[in-house]
């Protein structure tokens, strides 16, 4: 990434509500359709590009759920369905930055 590209960089951010009703804001890594379902990779927000090369990032797979015509985002909490998913991403991920995962 060159330095224009660094500068032109806007993040894509969301904001999670968990089950305490504690806001989350994310950062959306990557998107992708496995299985006829729409799944989103997000991480934690960091602002400061410094502090978020010194913390590991948790990435969580998220499924998007429509429920009476409103569209939200919901844990993959199946282990086989994770798992599947992850490999999509990852695949992605390997292609992208031409990395072995």
């Amino acid at each position: 990434m060159d330095n224009q590209e660094e500068l032109d960089y806007t993040p894509d951010l969301i904001t999670l509500q968990d089950e305490a009703g504690v806001e989350h804001e994310c950062e959306v890594i990557d998107a992708a359709d496995y299985n006829g379902e729409h799944y989103l990779a997000v991480v934690p927000y960091v602002a400061d590009p410094e502090k978020m090369l010194e913390e590991d990032a948790q990435v969580v797979i998220m499924r998007t759920v429509e429920e009476n015509g409103e569209e939200f985002l919901d844990i993959v909490d199946d282990d086989e369905e994770l798992a599947a998913v992850s490999e999509v991403f990852a695949s992605r991920l390997e292609e992208l930055y031409d990395i072995e995962l």
